[in-house]
C-alpha cells in the first residue's frame, strides 16, 4: 500500500460527519437538516459546522426556507461535490486492492 495514497485522501470529506453527510446526499436529490442531523447522529451545531465547510468547498449548496414561521434548511450535493465524492471512492478503492 502506498503511503501517499492514503495520505491523499481529500481532508474536507474525509471527516466522519462530513463523509456521511455526502454519503446521504449522493443518493438522495437533497436533504434537511434535521434528516441529516439524525442520520449522521450529531448536534445542530456540529452538523452546522460540517456544512458550512462542505459549502466552501464547493463540494454543497445550502438553501435556507421559512415552512411558515419555522427555518427550514435543505442541501444539495453539487456536481463538483459528486465528482469528488466518487474520487474519494475511487482513491478508497485503489487503496483497499494495493495499487
Amino acid at each position: 500500500m502506498k503511503t501517499e495514497a492514503i495520505l491523499n485522501l481529500d481532508p474536507v470529506i474525509h471527516a466522519p460527519v462530513r463523509l456521511a453527510v455526502l454519503s446521504v446526499l449522493i443518493m438522495a436529490e437533497e436533504a434537511d437538516f434535521n434528516y441529516l442531523k439524525e442520520a449522521t447522529a450529531t448536534t445542530d451545531g456540529n452538523l452546522s459546522t460540517h456544512l458550512n465547510k462542505l459549502e466552501e468547498a464547493g463540494l454543497i449548496t445550502i438553501r435556507k426556507t421559512f415552512r411558515g414561521k419555522k427555518p427550514h434548511t435543505t442541501c444539495r450535493l453539487t456536481v463538483k461535490g459528486r465528482k469528488a465524492f466518487n474520487r474519494y471512492i475511487d482513491q478508497l478503492e485503489q487503496i483497499i486492492h494495493g495499487k
